[in-house]
């Protein structure tokens, strides 16, 4: 999550300097209405600021196209990881059925021998 986390710090500090260039427009547009600078000149810094605030912006969204990315790539992990999970534990499960399966074979034959052994002993008496 650090990766999400300096991509979002980065989105906030880039709003606030979008909220500072608001301010400096509205300063200037305030100096215009008042007379202190012609329209022309206002215009031109404006301008600046504008294409500034639109820099940013254009920033601000390709950092929230990377969260939404890395979010995405995160989900996938997941989502793998959960898969490879189930597989292992169907393997495991088949493989503990086969034992299971064995198990029951396995004991007859040995109960099959052991009554066997009791009667070999039996006789030598």
């Amino acid at each position: 999550m650090g990766f999400i986390e300096r991509l979002e710090r980065n989105i906030t500090k880039l709003q606030k300097k979008i909220e500072k260039e608001q301010i400096k427009i509205d300063q200037l547009e305030a100096k215009c209405e008042s007379k202190k600078i012609t329209k022309a000149e206002f215009n031109i810094k404006k301008k600046r600021h504008d294409d500034q605030i639109h820099a940013w912006s254009s920033r601000i969204r390709v950092l929230q196209g990377g969260i939404v990315r890395e979010k995405q790539h995160i989900e996938e992990k997941a989502e793998e990881k959960e898969k490879k999970q189930e597989e292992k534990d169907k393997k495991k499960e088949k493989k503990e059925k086969k034992e299971k399966e064995e198990e029951p074979e396995g004991e007859s034959e040995e109960t099959e021998e052991e009554p066997e052994d009791e009667t070999e002993e039996e006789t030598p008496k």
